[in-house]
């Protein structure tokens, strides 16, 4: 995304704070920077990305999340333009790390999409055949003591396309993780995300994912403020603390 929110990853990787980076491979840093995941104990991924230009003039297939989605249940969407733009970012992706990646998720949840999803399971058929990559599945994990508002929006998310990576993954033999953690409305500050992680560590089960958007100071964009309140808590030395009292370890995928 930019330095600073590569900067925070790379700090919490170091610690043990993350088991898992994705990355934008439009990004204006992450030709620059990508090579550094090599070192780090974590998987990496790939964040498909159709929503943001990111100062490319002539991006395809790229639109506002409300159109692509309107656009992505109307059968409206342009196979080949979604068959050029996932190309390019497995590409870029295999250019700069050497690799395959070893999952994919979606910039705002769009590889789960109709018309988006047939695209992206033919197109990792293709290139890697049965050494497949996971898919985040964005299926709610428990919402117990979550906000109504939190966790209306983690429902929301997986309505948009939930079901469709579990009849891939049931149907198919797909790898997912077992459900999703972390959807919130990222403001509040750092009390409020505090308060959400508990809750969440509580809720957290075997082969859970709990996805999280921190950075270093000074991230530039609308939700800078908010990713350093995120890193701030993710650094936090009584982490541990929280993570011992509830059961949880953070840890690569269990088939792995």
């Amino acid at each position: 995304m930019n330095s600073s929110v590569d900067a925070g990853m790379f700090q919490l990787a170091q610690w043990g704070r993350l088991s898992a980076i994705s990355c934008l491979t439009q990004g204006p840093t992450f030709a620059a920077n990508a090579r550094q995941l090599r070192d780090l104990n974590v998987e990496v991924g790939l964040h498909l990305n159709l929503t943001e230009a990111f100062g490319h003039r002539h991006q395809l297939a790229v639109m506002p999340l409300p159109a692509l989605i309107t656009r992505a249940y109307a059968g409206h969407l342009n196979d080949a333009l979604i068959d050029a733009q996932l190309t390019r970012q497995f590409d870029a992706f295999e250019q700069v790390l050497g690799r395959a990646p070893d999952y994919v998720d979606g910039h705002q949840h769009v590889h789960q999409l109709p018309n988006v999803l047939p695209r992206l399971i033919q197109l990792l058929q293709k290139r890697y055949g049965n050494c497949r990559p996971w898919l985040r599945y964005t299926a709610p994990g428990m919402q117990t003591g979550i906000p109504i508002q939190q966790s209306a929006k983690a429902h929301v998310i997986a309505a948009l396309g939930a079901n469709a990576v579990a009849r891939v993954a049931r149907h198919e033999g797909w790898r997912t993780n077992r459900r999703l953690l972390g959807v919130y409305g990222l403001n509040g500050g750092a009390r409020h995300y505090a308060g959400l992680l508990h809750q969440w560590l509580s809720n957290a089960r075997d082969g859970d994912l709990l996805m999280c958007h921190p950075a270093v100071a000074g991230a530039g964009d609308k939700l800078a403020a908010q990713r350093a309140a995120e890193f701030h808590v993710l650094a936090r030395p009584e982490l541990g603390q929280w993570l011992r009292q509830n059961g949880v370890h953070i840890d690569r995928p269990s088939w792995h």
